[in-house]
C-alpha cells in the first residue's frame, strides 16, 4: 500500500468551492447563524424558505469545513442514539415520531437536491446494514423491531442474495433500506450555500467568531474583521466550537473518526461490490463504505479522541478493508483524513434555546446528515415564532428532554475512549 498524501481530503480535492468574503465592518441582521456546516446552512435555508430575510451565516474556515464536508455521505433515518434507547427514554409513540422526523429530513434533502439542481453525485441506490456476526437472529430482531415499533419496513436479504451484490465472506446477510441514498457531502454543503446566496442570505467565510455578547435587545457577534448586530443568533459549531460559548462547548465532546479513499479501481471494484449502495455493519464500531462514481471506494470507521495523520489513518483503514475484501490487496490509497464530530453525552442532537436567548443546534456526531436538516427545520420554525404555530414549539420540545449535560472535559473524553474500547472488545469476543 502506498502512503497516502498527508492532509489531503478527497472531497475538498474534488470540490474546492467558490469562496466567500470575510466579514468586514459592522452589519445588521435579523438572524446570525454561526457555522457553515449542514446544521447552520439548513437552518438558514429553512428560514429563507419560510420567508425570513436579513440572514447572515458566519463560517470560521470555509463552507463545509468540519464534519459536514468530511463524512461518509450516507443519508438515512435515525440518530446516533439507538432506537431502543430512545424508546426507553421517551416511550414508543414519541420515539416513532422522532424517527419519522429524520425520514422526513431525508426526503427534504432529496427534494432540495432536485429542486435547486445541486450537483452532489447523488446515488439513490439504498443502504445495506450487513450482519458481521453469524447469527440470523440479529437481523430478524432488528427488522421486526423497526416494523413493529417504528413502522419502518427494511428488506431482509439472505446471505446468498447478499453474495450477488457483495463479494465478501465476512457477512451473514443484510437488511436493505431502499429509500436511503448517498452523496458527495461537501458538494451538497456548497450547493446549499449557493442557494442561500441566491435567496439573499449573506455568507461569510474566514470569519471565526471571537465573542457573542448581549447588547440590549440585540446580540453583537464579533469576528477579527467586523461584527454582526442581530436580533437572534444560532450557534451551530459542532466539534469545532472550542471555547466560543462555554455553556454550549462544555456540552459536546469532539470525537474523531477516520476516512480513506482508494485509487480508481476500475473493474476491480466489480470484484468486490456489484452494487451502487452504501454499506455499514452491525458492530458498535462499524465499518461504513460506499462506491464512488469514478470507481474509487470510500471507506470509513473507528472512533477515537485523537486525530491522526493521513498516513496513519490510511494504514488503519486499509487493514480494515482487507478484512472484508482481501481481493483488493495492493490497491493504492490516494486520500485519507480524520476530523472531529460533536457528540453529546446522551448521543442525541442538542436543539433548543438557552435562558439568555441564544439558539443552538449541535451534537450530531456519528449520524448527522438527516438530523442536521431536521434541526434546521425545527429551529427555523421556532425562530419564526407565532407564525409557525404551536407545532413548532412541540417539535423543539421533543429534544429538550436530553438537554445539555456537561461532558466532563478531559475526563469525559477519556471515558468516551474507554467506552469505545469496551464495545470494540465486546464485538471481538462475540465474533
Amino acid at each position: 500500500m502506498a502512503e497516502a498524501p498527508l492532509a489531503t481530503e478527497y472531497y475538498r480535492a474534488t470540490s474546492p468551492g467558490v469562496g466567500y468574503p470575510a466579514l468586514e465592518g459592522t452589519i445588521d441582521a435579523a438572524v446570525c447563524v454561526i457555522g457553515g456546516g449542514f446544521a447552520g446552512l439548513s437552518t438558514a435555508l429553512a428560514l429563507a424558505e419560510r420567508g425570513a430575510s436579513d440572514i447572515v451565516v458566519l463560517e470560521a474556515h470555509s463552507v463545509g469545513h468540519g464534519a459536514s464536508g468530511r463524512n461518509g455521505g450516507f443519508v438515512f433515518g435515525g440518530f446516533s442514539l439507538g432506537e431502543r434507547s430512545i424508546i426507553d427514554t421517551v416511550g414508543e409513540e414519541d420515539a416513532r415520531k422522532l424517527y419519522h422526523m429524520t425520514l422526513a429530513a431525508v426526503e427534504r434533502i432529496r427534494s432540495r437536491i432536485h429542486q435547486y439542481g445541486i450537483e452532489c453525485e447523488l446515488r439513490e441506490e439504498g443502504v445495506y446494514l450487513v450482519n458481521w456476526f453469524d447469527d440470523e437472529r440479529i437481523l430478524e430482531r432488528q427488522a421486526r423491531f423497526m416494523a413493529d415499533k417504528l413502522g419502518v419496513q427494511w428488506q431482509r436479504v439472505s446471505r446468498a442474495q447478499l453474495a450477488e451484490k457483495i463479494a465478501s465472506e465476512r457477512y451473514f446477510g443484510a437488511l436493505f433500506e431502499p429509500d436511503a441514498f448517498h452523496f458527495h457531502p461537501l458538494k451538497y454543503a456548497q450547493g446549499l450555500a449557493r442557494v442561500l446566496v441566491a435567496k439573499g442570505v449573506r455568507v461569510f467565510e474566514g470569519s471565526k467568531v471571537a465573542q457573542i455578547a448581549a447588547d440590549g435587545a440585540l446580540w453583537r457577534i464579533a469576528t477579527a474583521g467586523g461584527q454582526v448586530c442581530a436580533r437572534d443568533v444560532v450557534v451551530c459549531c459542532g466539534g469545532y466550537i472550542d471555547k466560543l460559548y462555554p455553556r454550549l462547548g462544555g456540552a459536546v465532546l469532539p470525537i474523531a473518526t477516520y476516512v480513506m479513499v482508494t485509487e480508481p479501481l476500475g473493474d476491480r471494484l466489480q470484484g468486490a461490490m456489484r452494487t451502487g449502495a452504501a454499506v455499514y455493519d452491525t458492530r458498535f464500531a462499524f465499518d461504513y463504505y460506499r462506491p464512488l462514481a469514478d470507481t474509487r471506494l470510500l471507506w470509513g470507521g473507528r472512533i477515537s479522541i485523537l486525530e491522526r495523520s493521513s498516513a496513519a489513518v490510511a494504514r488503519l483503514l486499509y487493514g480494515d478493508m482487507l478484512k472484508v475484501y482481501p481481493q483488493l490487496a495492493g490497491a493504492r490509497v490516494d486520500y485519507a483524513w480524520s476530523g472531529m464530530m460533536s457528540y453529546a453525552r446522551h448521543k442525541m442532537p442538542q436543539l433548543g434555546r438557552l435562558p439568555d436567548g441564544i439558539w443552538y443546534g449541535m451534537g450530531f456526531g456519528g449520524h448527522g446528515v438527516a438530523p442536521t436538516t431536521l434541526a434546521g427545520e425545527v429551529l427555523a420554525a421556532a425562530i419564526m415564532g407565532g407564525g409557525a404555530g404551536a407545532g413548532a414549539d412541540e417539535e423543539l420540545a421533543r429534544f429538550t428532554h436530553w438537554g445539555l449535560p456537561s461532558t466532563g472535559g478531559p475526563a469525559g473524553l477519556l471515558a468516551a475512549q474507554l467506552a469505545y474500547w469496551y464495545y470494540d472488545l465486546r464485538d471481538w469476543m462475540r465474533q
